[in-house]
């Protein structure tokens, strides 16, 4: 028997499969897409947001969006979603007071931008779209949950009562400042954020 022929038999290589992919260019599209989705918004509202817009600022083909994402209220509620993600990281000066100024200061910052206020403005509108709807409340909640460490440790330093719910001081504090630029128009200086924490304060210590 030649045996070359049964170790070449035996040594034919496999064929290589095809690459695992990694991920890494699935999360740069997502980011892409979803940062053009708020840029988009911001310059022309959600009346005037397209894919085919959203998908030429992204440098990517609308085949590419629709495929990943289906609808435009789809795309709209994990804009909404990935705000949330990217918000700016709680505040921990080691004193309440200074830890809602910082808050309300990050949250005026962020609804000032007139895209960022319609595109949480629509997802109310929104609100009877089960996508939209889930990605609002996530919004609301994550937002809520990576603050209230703040509350928490207020409480641990003897700050606040040990059952204060950390979720109606934060309310307490942020819902004016919504309300105020969402539904009243008006922008927010110091002085409108100098009360809102003093009101939160006197309601809750």
């Amino acid at each position: 028997m030649d045996q070359s022929g049964a170790e070449g038999s035996a040594s034919t290589e496999v064929p290589p499969g095809p690459r695992k992919r990694t991920g890494g260019r699935s999360a740069r599209v997502r980011k892409s897409v979803l940062t053009a989705t708020l840029e988009q918004v911001t310059e022309h509202g959600i009346e005037g947001l397209t894919i085919g817009d959203v998908a030429a600022r992204a440098g990517v083909a609308e085949t590419t969006i629709y495929r990943r994402w289906g609808t435009r209220t789809a795309l709209i509620a994990d804009a909404v979603s990935e705000l949330a993600a990217t918000g700016n990281p709680a505040p921990d000066t080691g004193a309440l007071r200074t830890d809602l100024r910082v808050l309300a200061e990050q949250v005026a910052h962020l609804i000032s931008n007139p895209g960022i206020a319609r595109l949480v403005g629509t997802t109310i509108a929104l609100s009877t779209d089960p996508e939209v709807d889930a990605a609002r409340r996530r919004f609301w909640n994550d937002r809520f949950e990576k603050s209230s460490h703040i509350i928490t440790k207020a409480i641990e330093r003897g700050e606040l009562a040990a059952h204060v719910d950390p979720r109606e001081v934060l309310e307490t504090l942020s819902a004016p400042l919504y309300f105020r630029i969402l539904v009243g128009e008006k922008p927010i200086d110091d002085a409108f954020i100098a009360r809102c924490i003093d009101d939160t304060l006197t309601l809750h210590t």
